[in-house]
């Protein structure tokens, strides 16, 4: 073969390439409206049911992972927490931190007051869960 002909070949199977690739895609979009996902996939469609459905599961979730913990695993659970309530102060402060006065900043707002409270409200808890382990001092 010579140069010419490698050429020709290399085209061929570039534009064979973009067909299957074109195929492919129309084959997604197909397969995602069949599922009943594409208009969610496509931009278009009411995304409150997705993220109210993703609540409500999440709800589910936490209640029964909650209530399976032994009371043995109560404090380091509340540690948890309170890191995660941290990571939610870190979002309501960069929610909370446009100069301009709108929604998100109320919003967040809230959501530091909250967290903050929830924070200081599990050490508590966790500091007292912990102190009724610790050995007490017998004066005799």
């Amino acid at each position: 073969m010579d140069k010419e002909q490698l050429l020709e070949k290399i085209d061929q199977l570039n534009a064979q390439a973009l067909e299957l690739a074109a195929q492919a895609d129309a084959l997604a979009l197909q397969a995602a409206n069949m599922a009943g996902v594409g208009d969610m996939a496509a931009g278009g469609g009411s995304p409150f049911l997705f993220l109210f459905t993703a609540f409500v599961l999440a709800c589910f979730v936490g209640y029964y992972v909650v209530w399976s913990v032994t009371p043995a695993l109560h404090s380091p659970l509340m540690g948890v927490t309170n890191a995660i309530s941290s990571v939610i102060i870190v979002g309501a402060l960069i929610a909370a931190g446009p100069a301009d006065m709108n929604i998100s900043k109320v919003f967040g707002f809230i959501a530091v007051v909250l967290a903050s409270v929830n924070i200081f409200g599990g050490f508590v808890v966790t500091n007292r869960m912990l102190s009724m382990f610790k050995k007490k001092d017998r004066k005799g």
